[in-house]
Formats: structure tokens, C-alpha cells, sequence
């Protein structure tokens, strides 16, 4: 009987603390706190959802679409997924598991023999589960979508001139392009686009009308705009294009849909009409396959993990003795953040309109105290001290950089011998004219543009065409002969022809 009662008095005391975290007034004050962090972090707008016990107990949507205009933010709002995709795309690459048509350590040359890497030993050794952790020795690269606009085909043939960043399986550097492989792979499988396999797959299994494989699917005005920072001013910016590398970071979700993908991947993939993967592969995805490094992001300087690692498609630490799965998602002038604690059986799920906002990071950990774990620090004023010193030392580092370079030299040649067709194999192209006394150097056919005044010696510094990208630094190799044998624009080194 004694035991019975204390069984009976814990659960009553559970369901009193669940009330009191579910109350109105706590909602309420969650609300303003989301708020007020908003405002301090000048985000334009941003939507939140929060589950728990498989029901959504809080979703809401803040400020504008797009400054400047009338129209709110709500829960319909649709804003960009980002690299919160990638869990998407494991979870189709899941159920090829389940079906048999596939196994997380079959070569991928199996499948897409055009994929070839700088070590042919690391292109035979390349395992499915390797495209999927960013532990391939090769680093970043987004240049293949930033810096010119080519097939994903062509992307894959270009690998093979890649030189790796660190050995295979040695190591953690974030990867967009295997991503995009592992699309290519679903689709092949698949008999279909990846596109059309996370709607048929996902989206309406889960009754998640109003996502969007891609931005172009998107039919309704009911879309936020990209913000960046220029010149302290926050501005709307374009949208970036629709990368061939969908399958690395291309959905786009309202509050209201993606709560039910926050909940499906809670329990164990489930959804009322079945479930996506089976309790092994949905376990799968969650086990740690390798670390990453504390520099990955600033926030772990404060949280201080014991342990950092990434799962298939989920970056994982411990908080409070509990678990995290979490990863984030972002584009130019556009964030996500999505976030669970398994064990409260509690996930979050951040949208934001205004390039790299933080404040994702805090108001994740605070729904995790919020509505789980308890505690009362003030995690967005704590991470907004930390980037501001960021931030600070960012700037002391470029005034330091601007300092040392060498006053009044003048380039070694005419300004016209600067000009002239330059190409790379990996790069692509580079078209150098002069105007006004500057250079301006076209990447790719206007995929990248800059307008470049002189520097110091043979380097030209200046502004992109599209102001968030910031400025550009181009250098001039001059050979023996006399004559500019190379350039080398932001890292990218060009041949000139």
C-alpha cells in the first residue's frame, strides 16, 4: 500500500508540474520572452512551433514577412527549411534501407560511378552512411553552387579535383555536395526526382500540405523575404536560386506542417497512418557516427557538452543529462533551427527571416528549460554577449588585416594587362575588364560579380555586385616572364588563357 501511495503521490506531482509548465500564464510569458528576444536580436520575423507528448502545446509567428510591409508573420507562413533538410533525405534514404534497396554501408560507387574523389582509394572506400556524416576528408563545397551555376553531374565529375582537407574518416568538415549525392542516389532507386519522392514519401504521408520540396513549387504569397545586415542597415535581399543540390537544403515549411515532422521523428517516425521507417532504421539515424568539433558552433563555448556528435543528418551533445538532436538550417538572409530532447518526448522548431540570427540557438535551449528541464538563464542575452564579442573580434581581426597592408604601391603592370580571359578545370571561368580604373571580374557568367579597386602590388580589393556577399580580394601572379600567369579571387585560382 505504502508503495502504492508513493506511486500514486509522484504521479500526481508529475501531472501538477506538467499543468503549471502548460498553464496559461507560463505560455504567455514564454510568448513575450520569444518577443522580446526577437526585438533584441532586430529579426524581422520568425516562426516557432514546440511539441511535447506527440501534441503541439505552443506555435506562433512574429513581426513581418518583409520590413517595410504590412503583412505578419503567422503559423502558414512558409520560410526555408535549409540544412534541416538533410534529415529529410536521410529518412528516404531510411526507407530504401527498410525495402532492402539499399544498405547504409554499400559503396556508393554502386550507384553513382561518376562520383569520383582526388584519392581513388577514398572514391572505392566511400560508403553510403560517409556521404551523410561529413567525415570524407573533403572539405567545403559550396563554390560548385555559389560560384557557378552547373549540373549536379558536373559537380560530381569535378570532385575528382578537389585535394582533401584532412583523411578520410579523420575528421568533421560540413558537406553540401554529398548531400546532393545522396539525392542522385534516391532518385536513381527511386525511378523518380528527389523532389517528387519527399512529397510522395513524407509530405503527404504526413499531411504536410503546404511544404515545398524547392522554393519554385511555391504557388501562394504567403512567403517571408530574405534580410542581411549592409552597412548596418538591415536590408531585404534577393533570393538565392534553386541549387541542383536540393536534396542538401532546398524545403520549405510553414509552423503549422513542420510540427508534424517535428512529431513524426519524435516517435520513432511514427504518424496516424503508419510509420516512415522501421524502430532499427529510425534508431539508426540517431546513433552517434562521429564527433564534431567544439568550433563548429560558438554556442558550445557556453552550453559546454561533455560529448559533440553527429548522427545521420542530427548534430548531438548533452544538456542537463539529457540528449540533444538538433541541426540547423541556413541561406542567405534565411534561418531554421530544429531541436528534441527525446527522452521529454519535447521538439522545437525555429524559422527566421534575417541572415545567421542566432537567437534560433537561444530560444531552443529555453523551450528545452521552458518545458522540460527547468532553469533560468537567460539564454538569449548570454549567446547575444557571446556573437557580439564575436562579432568584435571579427572586425579587430580585418582592421588588423587592413592595417598591414603596404600604402601608396601601384600595381607592377598597366591596369590592361590585368584584363583577359582566365579558367580553371575547377572553377570555371573568370573574366577580367577594366572600367573607371577598376577591375571587374565576372565569375562564371555573372554568377559572381565584383568591382575591384587597387590594393596593394598586384592585389585589387572591392565590393560584389550583390552587397551581403561582401567584398571580394583578387591577387596577380606575375610570372618570370613579366606577364600575369594567374589569378586567385577569393581562394579560387584561375589560369589565364
Amino acid at each position: 500500500m505504502r508503495n502504492l501511495l508513493l506511486l500514486v503521490f509522484a504521479s500526481t506531482t508529475f501531472s501538477a508540474l506538467a499543468q503549471k509548465q502548460l498553464s496559461p500564464q507560463r505560455i504567455q510569458a514564454f510568448d513575450a520572452y520569444v518577443e522580446a528576444a526577437r526585438k533584441d536580436w532586430n529579426v524581422p520575423g520568425l516562426s516557432i512551433t514546440v511539441v511535447k507528448d506527440n501534441k503541439v502545446i505552443f506555435k506562433k509567428g512574429y513581426g513581418v514577412r518583409e520590413l517595410g510591409k504590412p503583412e505578419r508573420v503567422d503559423t502558414q507562413t512558409l520560410f526555408a527549411c535549409a540544412s534541416t533538410t538533410k534529415a529529410m533525405t536521410v529518412a528516404l534514404m531510411g526507407m530504401l534501407v527498410d525495402e532492402g534497396k539499399i544498405a547504409w554501408d554499400d559503396p556508393v560507387s554502386r550507384y553513382l560511378p561518376e562520383l569520383k574523389l582526388y584519392d581513388p582509394y577514398v572514391t572505392q572506400s566511400l560508403r553510403i552512411r560517409d556521404l551523410l556524416i561529413h567525415d570524407t576528408g573533403v572539405g567545403s563545397t559550396d563554390f560548385m553552387t555559389g560560384a557557378m551555376t552547373i549540373p549536379v553531374n558536373e559537380m560530381f565529375r569535378r570532385m575528382e579535383l578537389v585535394k582533401p582537407s584532412y583523411p578520410f574518416r579523420a575528421g568533421f568538415a560540413y558537406q553540401n555536395t554529398f548531400y546532393s549525392a545522396a539525392g542522385r542516389i534516391i532518385e536513381r532507386i527511386e525511378g523518380k526526382t528527389w523532389a517528387e519522392a519527399i512529397k510522395e514519401r513524407i509530405f503527404l504521408p504526413l499531411g504536410m500540405t503546404r511544404t515545398a520540396p524547392k522554393r519554385g513549387y511555391i504557388t501562394d504569397s504567403n512567403v517571408t523575404k530574405p534580410h542581411y545586415n549592409i552597412n548596418d542597415t538591415i536590408t531585404v535581399i534577393d533570393y538565392g536560386a534553386d541549387s541542383e543540390v536540393g536534396s542538401a537544403g532546398a524545403v520549405w515549411s510553414s509552423a503549422d506542417d513542420i510540427s508534424k515532422w517535428v512529431i513524426c521523428m519524435l516517435d520513432s517516425s511514427k504518424y496516424s497512418g503508419g510509420r516512415l521507417l522501421k524502430p532499427q532504421t529510425w534508431a539508426k539515424v540517431f546513433t552517434p557516427q562521429t564527433f564534431f568539433p567544439e568550433d563548429e558552433y560558438p554556442t558550445m563555448q557556453l552550453l559546454k557538452p561533455n560529448w559533440r556528435t553527429y548522427g545521420l543528418g542530427w548534430y548531438q551533445h548533452d544538456y542537463k543529462g539529457r540528449k540533444v538532436n538538433f541541426h540547423t538550417g541556413s541561406l542567405s538572409g534565411l534561418t531554421a533551427i530544429t531541436g528534441q530532447l527525446p527522452d521529454e518526448k519535447l521538439g522545437i522548431f525555429i524559422f527566421g527571416n534575417y541572415d545567421h540570427a542566432e537567437v534560433r540557438h537561444a530560444l531552443m535551449y529555453k523551450a528545452f528549460d521552458w518545458f522540460a528541464l527547468g532553469g533560468t538563464r537567460d539564454w538569449s542575452a548570454e549567446f547575444k554577449a557571446l556573437y557580439s564579442k564575436i562579432k568584435q573580434e571579427d572586425r579587430k581581426a580585418k582592421a588588423d588585416a587592413d592595417a598591414k597592408r603596404v600604402p601608396n604601391t601601384t600595381p607592377r603592370l598597366p591596369l590592361n594587362e590585368y584584363a583577359g580571359l582566365y579558367s580553371s578545370p575547377l572553377y570555371g571561368k573568370a573574366d577580367v575588364i577594366v572600367s573607371d580604373n577598376r577591375l571587374v571580374v565576372n565569375i562564371n557568367d555573372n554568377t559572381l560579380n565584383a568591382t575591384l579597386a587597387h590594393w596593394q602590388y598586384d592585389v585589387f580589393y572591392g565590393p560584389y555586385q550583390k552587397a551581403w556577399y561582401g567584398k571580394a580580394k583578387a591577387r596577380f601572379n606575375v610570372g618570370a616572364s613579366g606577364r600575369i600567369e594567374s589569378l586567385i579571387f577569393d581562394g579560387m585560382e584561375f589560369k589565364k588563357e
